[in-house]
């Protein structure tokens, strides 16, 4: 097993600067030939992550599970769900990860279970007042005769955020009817999540992702959220850009109540108890850098995930203000910032800076800039191929939001990316078949396989990147000193690097020096949608 004794990204905290890869099981390789992808055939593509040049993989949930949310409903969190292996193919997985000096970081999903979790149907079967229960968000509803849900709460898939069992009584779930709410208020349910990171600890695993963990505690006292004139009663939803958040400023008694931060104060004593190289980072949804950095005191979580560069608009200013903030914000708590633009919850961002030639520039400019940053770079399987979002038939959507609402849903970034070959299903697994989301037929000059080797794809400009990140911008210290805007040109300083990102329209002078890194080729003027690092 690999000491990680690199100087970069070794260490007890390698978290901090390290670039980390989003691995959607269901979409990263299929081993078996049944269209779906599995942990055995993540291990079997672990060489190509560490070609690639990433320090560590970001599993989604693997667990047991029925699969109505694409396994974030787990119906057990201590074992793997027969669709993607066997707890040895998880074994298998972390010894070869380590071989190859990857860290492995799984997900963690503690704000629900699945309704098919033997929690939930004991709670089913026990009835109202017990304690089975109360390890979930029972309540008795309101009106005369009960049958109306007990607050005006929405689900963040659609629709009310409450479902009423037979006896009468309603539990919440924020996200689909499959996935119900516990009750974190009951010491059994931080006991039982203990009890998960230890086992998951004791496999091996490097760290954890914390789903929705923002969530987990609601006000007390259950109130009806306080609806502004324009809006609807809502705990978030999957907005028009097919994201899952709403950074609206409003009234939210299901999120970020001041409870939440005890959880994580335990989950660290956990990790430290284990060993200092352990981490944690957080999923949350915040409304502001300054509540984000709250998850990432120095007794709480290790890192949480920063949208703000995610959700701005394509601006020389808008990214300027974005690190500014946030380095701003995780400074007083001693925290290293994250970086992200795209994961299985958004719209891939080629797309969303216009697509084509276009959003494709500007994908790779803002890529090569956000890699230039102090902090940790989180990727999305498939963005090193210059992935678009894939317009999904509606027949082939499968995303619950889609079934509540009737909204596209996410299911156009989780399209299982291509490897090879000439048609579906690229060599994603064995066979000829279309695997669980249809590719589509523009994925044949995307493939790894047609990109490997060839000057000037997206694939061999990440390789080019990752490997300059480590020669040139972690060795240039973990401050930035400069932050300008000039024009429509965003210029950054990391030492003795600078990077100069033009979010206009047309060229401008290079400044002297030594050009590092590109993304796209230049010559004495940088072109629009043009990122340049120069030493």
């Amino acid at each position: 097993m690999a000491d990680f004794n690199d100087p970069i990204q070794g260490g007890p905290t390698w978290w901090r600067n390290a670039v980390v890869y989003q691995v959607y099981v269901r979409s990263f390789a299929d081993s078996d030939g049944d269209g779906i992808g599995d942990l055995p055939g993540i291990t079997s593509r672990l060489p190509y992550l560490r070609d690639l040049g990433v320090d560590a993989l970001w599993i989604t949930p693997f667990y047991t599970s029925p699969q109505h949310d694409h396994g974030y409903d787990v119906a057990d969190y201590t074992d793997v769900d027969p669709l993607f292996g066997t707890l040895g193919d998880a074994d298998a997985l972390i010894a070869r990860a380590h071989e190859l000096d990857l860290r492995v970081i799984v997900d963690l999903v503690p704000n629900h279970t699945s309704d098919e979790h033997v929690w939930f149907q004991a709670a089913l079967a026990a009835g109202p007042g017990s304690p089975e229960r109360a390890r979930y968000m029972f309540r008795e509803g309101s009106g005369p005769d009960g049958s109306l849900p007990p607050n005006n709460w929405g689900s963040v898939f659609g629709g009310p955020a409450w479902t009423r069992v037979d006896d009468g009584e309603w539990y919440l779930h924020l996200f689909d009817s499959t996935q119900p709410d516990l009750d974190w208020r009951n010491p059994e349910v931080g006991d039982m999540f203990e009890d998960v990171l230890r086992f998951w600890l004791d496999k091996g695993v490097d760290g954890f992702r914390v789903d929705v963990a923002h969530g987990l505690y609601k006000e007390e006292s259950l109130r009806d959220q306080v609806v502004e004139e324009g809006e609807r009663p809502s705990s978030g939803q999957v907005n028009s850009d097919h994201s899952m958040v709403s950074l609206e400023l409003k009234d939210e008694p299901m999120w970020d109540q001041p409870e939440v931060h005890d959880v994580y104060r335990r989950w660290s004593a956990v990790l430290d108890s284990v060993g200092d190289d352990r981490m944690a980072v957080a999923e949350a949804w915040t409304q502001t850098p300054e509540s984000m950095a709250a998850f990432v005191r120095p007794d709480e979580l290790d890192q949480a995930f920063n949208f703000a560069w995610l959700l701005a608009e394509w601006s020389a200013e808008s990214f300027r203000e974005v690190v500014v903030d946030t380095l701003a914000a995780v400074a007083p708590v001693g925290a290293s910032p994250t970086w992200v633009l795209s994961n299985h919850d958004v719209v891939r961002h080629v797309t969303r800076y216009g697509g084509g030639e276009q959003g494709l520039a500007r994908a790779r400019a803002a890529t090569l800039a956000m890699l230039a940053l102090p902090g940790s770079s989180y990727l999305y399987q498939g963005e090193e191929l210059g992935l678009e979002q894939v317009d999904v038939a509606p027949e082939d959507r499968q995303d619950p939001s889609w079934f509540r609402t009737g909204e596209v849903g996410r299911d156009g970034c989780r399209v299982p990316i291509p490897w090879g070959g000439d048609s579906a299903p690229f060599g994603f697994g064995p066979g000829e078949a279309q695997p669980w989301i249809p590719q589509p037929d523009e994925f044949k000059g995307l493939t790894v396989e047609a990109q490997t080797g060839v000057a000037g794809s997206t694939l061999e400009f990440y390789r080019a990147a990752l490997a300059a990140r480590r020669t040139h911008a972690l060795p240039a210290g973990d401050e930035v000193t400069h932050a300008a805007v000039t024009g429509d040109v965003l210029e950054l300083h990391r030492g003795a690097l600078r990077v100069l990102l033009n979010c206009g329209t047309t060229s401008v002078p290079l400044p002297e020096g030594t050009v590092l890194a590109s993304s796209r080729s230049v010559t004495d003027v940088l072109p629009p949608d043009t990122c340049v690092w120069l030493g």
